[in-house]
């Protein structure tokens, strides 16, 4: 028993007048992954077969094929014959199966002849079709938080993440055998999905480790959907792939969201690491003391004992703050000696006392005034302010107001 692929010139007409009984499949969403073939307008009028049993396929049958499906032709639960190739194909029990494999590799011919109806005699015959889209948007979460070593932060972070991934089946024969369930005429991908759900969680961990051990940081995981995906099917490959018959296609993480003592840490260490700039120090040193000073007053043990503990510790502020204050302004010195300059001869920026390119010597900067001269409005007489504004007028010792030339 098996199938040949009808002419497309005999398509014409009613197809009820024309073969015995027409087979398509049942209603296939993209989350179905497996359904049984189904005869149309079996209650027609028109229709040759009037006396059809359930599950016998009539000899001269049709049988309608869709693209991106693999329909098999099965007797008492072994696969006789299949079809990858869209068209319409007729049902001859004489005829040796036909395999038609279509875009799929020939090695699924051996996956045909390990599952294969090794009798003659038909039985209970059905018509199955298999989904070989791209099956997307199948949704995971972690139950439990993954762990993930970040280089960034030195440390050990425990990661809960969540989204969804797809799935292709690449030998529907194998996956007939063994992932539909048995008897079984539809099954959709969330039917099947917890059985797998834990051996892909498993993967995952596995896979993001691998970006753990490259120096990745966690945050980044988010970007890596398409690699990741790649070291996921690497991983279920032998499970999947070869048992099962279906590869990982894609995996999208939705979000990733640590754990409370995690998220502590990460912001302990980013705290750390803003503090090391000095001036943000020095501020944040400012700060505090200026909110003591604000909670002073709503103090309940008076705003004397407040003060009096913010002396005890005003010493050290001070110190605090003059060592801030003192690595301010060697980075200040540091950031002026590494002051670049554009030469003014090829407009080449350079860091040294000379262009780097043509030799000029660096410009020399304008110079500030040497005086500031004022004259006093009692006297008039001309003061230099330069090293400061006199309380009172070197000239005529009236208090010094001072007005232009």
């Amino acid at each position: 028993m098996g199938i040949i692929k009808a002419a497309t010139s005999a398509m014409g007409g009613s197809l009820a007048d024309q073969w015995l009984e027409v087979i398509e499949p049942n209603e296939m969403s993209d989350q179905t992954v497996f359904t049984k073939g189904v005869m149309v307008r079996q209650n027609d009028k028109r229709g040759s077969n009037k006396k059809g049993t359930q599950d016998v396929i009539t000899d001269g049958s049709i049988v309608h094929v869709y693209p991106n499906m693999m329909m098999l032709l099965v007797d008492g639960g072994k696969i006789i014959d299949y079809t990858a190739e869209e068209g319409y194909y007729t049902v001859k029990n004489e005829t040796a199966p036909s395999m038609f494999n279509g875009n799929l590799r020939a090695s699924i011919q051996e996956s045909f002849f390990r599952f294969k109806f090794g009798g003659v005699t038909p039985q209970r015959q059905q018509v199955f079709y298999i989904n070989l889209q791209e099956i997307k948007g199948i949704k995971f979460g972690t139950s439990t938080p993954l762990q993930y070593f970040d280089n960034f932060y030195n440390a050990e972070l425990f990661v809960r993440t969540y989204g969804t991934y797809s799935i292709r089946i690449t030998d529907p024969l194998a996956f007939y055998a063994n992932a539909i369930p048995k008897n079984q005429e539809r099954v959709e991908i969330q039917d099947i999905n917890d059985q797998y759900l834990s051996e892909f969680l498993t993967a995952l961990n596995t896979s993001i480790n691998q970006y753990s051990a490259q120096g990745e940081r966690v945050s980044y995981l988010t970007s890596k959907s398409m690699a990741l995906a790649k070291y996921m099917a690497d991983v279920l490959d032998e499970d999947w792939k070869k048992l099962r018959g279906m590869e990982i296609v894609s995996v999208a993480l939705s979000g990733i969201s640590y754990t409370d003592d995690s998220q502590k840490l990460i912001n302990m260490r980013n705290q750390g690491a803003m503090l090391g700039d000095a001036a943000v120090r020095e501020g944040y040193v400012q700060g505090a003391v200026a909110r003591g000073l604000e909670a002073a007053g709503s103090n309940s043990g008076g705003a004397m004992n407040a003060f009096m503990g913010m002396n005890m510790g005003g010493q050290n502020l001070a110190n605090f703050s003059q060592t801030n204050q003192a690595q301010m302004a060697q980075e200040q010195t540091k950031n002026a000696t590494q002051a670049t300059w554009n030469c003014p001869k090829c407009a080449t920026e350079n860091t040294g006392k000379f262009c780097s390119n043509c030799g000029q010597s660096k410009p020399v900067p304008e110079s500030a005034p040497s005086e500031i001269k004022m004259a006093c409005n009692a006297c008039g007489a001309v003061v230099n302010l330069a090293a400061g504004v006199p309380k009172f007028c070197p000239e005529c010792g009236q208090p010094f107001v001072a007005r232009a030339l």
